[in-house]
């Protein structure tokens, strides 16, 4: 067994449905496993400009309209998440950036969880309620109903530390060669599972890890 928790470095766009769907299994592998997996949580740009995303992958194939229907329609097996018939069609954020800062705000005020529980508060703010999550009143008060005091989110978005914080996610995405939203980076980058993968093919994965002979330089 490895002399520390499988590390998992765990890249995700807010406006991914497919991370929100992830953030299920994201927290049964912690709640399952607990101090085996420790879990680093990284923003990724993926809807970083939303009006050039749908442009370039959806212009042909009906714009916000088409790209509205193709969440719809993956969402349509997970009785577990509702989805407002408003999100892309009539509520479309301009970019995830803006909730990205003020996640990278929490995880430095308040710690990592704090930070993931922010995000999947977005998450759902948007996805099950249509709020724009682009617009910063919307987080401030997406925040304040979490417990986050927004002058203190502020205080690290005003002195550039949070921008620091996000934009060293996006750089580290780019280095590890991260192609989209979820993706989840294990055995110090040798390893990368990507988009909506079941909890079980994650756990077996990771118990995999747990279970190989210490071999090398990063296990006892």
């Amino acid at each position: 067994m490895p002399c520390s928790p499988i590390s998992i470095d765990y890249y995700s766009d807010v406006l991914c449905v497919w991370a929100w769907v992830a953030q299920q299994r994201v927290d049964e592998l912690q709640a399952q496993m607990q101090d085996a997996v420790a879990l680093r949580y990284h923003c990724v740009d993926v809807f970083g400009d939303v009006a050039g995303k749908i442009a370039t992958n959806w212009g042909e194939r009906g714009g916000y309209d088409g790209f509205a229907q193709h969440v719809a329609h993956a969402l349509n097996e997970y009785s577990d998440f509702t989805l407002h018939p408003d999100v892309w069609t009539r509520v479309r954020p301009a970019s995830s950036a803006s909730a990205h800062l003020v996640i990278k705000a929490a995880e430095l005020a308040a710690g990592v969880p704090a930070g993931a529980a922010l995000a999947l508060a977005i998450r759902q703010a948007f996805f099950a309620h249509a709020q724009n999550i682009a617009q910063l009143p919307v987080l401030a008060s997406i925040a304040a109903n979490a417990g986050f005091g927004w002058t203190e989110l502020q205080r690290y978005i005003d002195s550039g530390a949070a921008m620091a914080a996000l934009m060293a996610d996006y750089q580290g995405a780019r280095l590890a060669g991260i192609k989209g939203s979820p993706s989840y980076v294990l055995d110090g980058g040798r390893q990368t599972l990507f988009g909506n993968v079941g909890y079980r093919v994650i756990r077996a994965n990771v118990e995999e890890l747990l279970n190989r002979p210490p071999d090398s330089a990063s296990w006892c």
